[in-house]
């Protein structure tokens, strides 16, 4: 697709893509549309010299017509033919690039770019791709919104945006060059789209905002486990985990564990809040990920794994089926899987995630079922919860 020449002398190295394909047909099109204009002008501004308008001058006027008639399905054929070469060269067959209005900088992103020394001898690839998610189709015209802005201006504000494309399937967003908000002081009078500003508004919410520190270090129920608890199973051997679920909106797990010598990377989202602002100005680590998406981690890396929410057996087997692979895949042999307090609604959906885990072969090196109260008003009904602790084995 292309060609890279480089001029060593000077130390500098230039680029040059070469589309030749693409240049051939603009080509055609440039020669059809001139031919049509010219056709058009000798119909429209032949005159006989005696005005009299002959069988003869109308056969010609029918065939200058229907030649115009031609012309113009050929240039509709060379357009729809562009557009399959463009979308060809760049590889991507659901994500139509070719279709009006969409930004210039998401089509130059998707470009495949080659290697400056063409084959990589490692790996094997000869150009470097860009990933985004394919489900970004069904929401081209917000990707193509996303990816309007000035380049190296500053980035729009548009956090909810992103978020609502990443909640769409439409992940890994593509990159952007642009310039991201920077302010001067964190605090939550600097949140765009939110109308809470303060704690107690937060507080306020169905889900709440607290910083429960209490639960790890004093239980309240016997679903509660203490930090130090789990730590003392795993033998001292946990230096870094992966908190995953909305239980961790304020990176307080990651906070406490940071306070035992344990890092912590918490997956979240931005709800009611700027959950991620929240936990960096704590001094952990967020991660700005959907759980339908993979874990972007390399196998058999963490020492613990901390579910709070995800797992919740209301949503179809098989989805729950693949995040609980990908957990297992990320965690190391003989790491902990810890299930901490996973709503199951009632005993038969207990079942069902009971039987899930027990695929995997995990010891159970602590499991507790119990009941709480519904959060609604007025409910007056009894939930069924899970909590464990789980080690996984070593699989031949």
């Amino acid at each position: 697709m292309g060609s890279v020449s480089l001029k060593l002398g000077d130390g500098t190295a230039r680029f040059k893509r070469s589309t030749l394909c693409s240049s051939a047909v603009n080509i055609l099109m440039l020669f059809s549309v001139l031919a049509t204009n010219l056709f058009a002008l000798y119909a429209f501004t032949y005159s006989p010299k005696h005005h009299t308008i002959t069988p003869f001058h109308h056969k010609n006027i029918t065939l200058i017509s229907q030649h115009v008639s031609l012309i113009i399905k050929q240039i509709d054929s060379s357009q729809k033919k562009l557009a399959r070469i463009e979308n060809q060269l760049l590889g991507y067959q659901t994500l139509n690039v070719s279709r009006p209005n969409l930004a210039n900088e998401l089509k130059l992103f998707l470009q495949h770019h080659q290697l400056p020394l063409g084959k990589d001898s490692r790996t094997g690839i000869t150009e470097m791709v860009a990933s985004v998610g394919h489900s970004c189709e069904k929401s081209a015209g917000l990707l193509s919104q996303y990816m309007t802005y000035k380049v190296s201006g500053p980035c729009p504000d548009d956090w909810s945006l992103a978020q609502k494309l990443i909640l769409r399937g439409c992940e890994p967003l593509p990159r952007r060059r642009c310039f991201a908000k920077t302010v001067s002081k964190v605090g939550l009078s600097t949140w765009s789209g939110l109308g809470c500003k303060n704690i107690n508004c937060l507080n306020k919410k169905p889900n709440g905002f607290a910083f429960d520190r209490q639960k790890y270090v004093k239980a309240t129920s016997k679903n509660d486990f203490l930090i130090d608890d789990v730590l003392a199973m795993g033998n001292n051997g946990i230096r870094i985990g992966f908190d995953i679920g909305t239980g961790s909106k304020t990176g307080t797990f990651a906070a406490l564990m940071a306070e035992k010598n344990v890092t912590i990377i918490t997956n979240t989202l931005n709800v009611d809040a700027l959950d991620s602002d929240f936990i960096a100005a704590r001094g952990v680590f967020p991660l700005f990920l959907s759980l339908d998406h993979r874990f972007p981690f390399y196998d058999n890396v963490f020492d613990l794994v901390h579910v709070t929410s995800g797992l919740d057996v209301g949503t179809k087997p098989e989805k729950l089926e693949f995040l609980m692979f990908d957990a297992d895949r990320i965690l190391r042999v003989g790491g902990l899987f810890w299930l901490d307090n996973i709503h199951c609604g009632d005993d038969e959906e207990k079942r069902t995630l009971t039987r899930l885990i027990e695929k995997f072969g995990y010891k159970k090196l602590k499991w507790v079922v119990g009941q709480k109260m519904d959060g609604a008003v007025g409910s007056g009904k009894h939930e069924v919860y899970l909590s464990a602790v789980l080690q996984k084995p070593v699989r031949i």
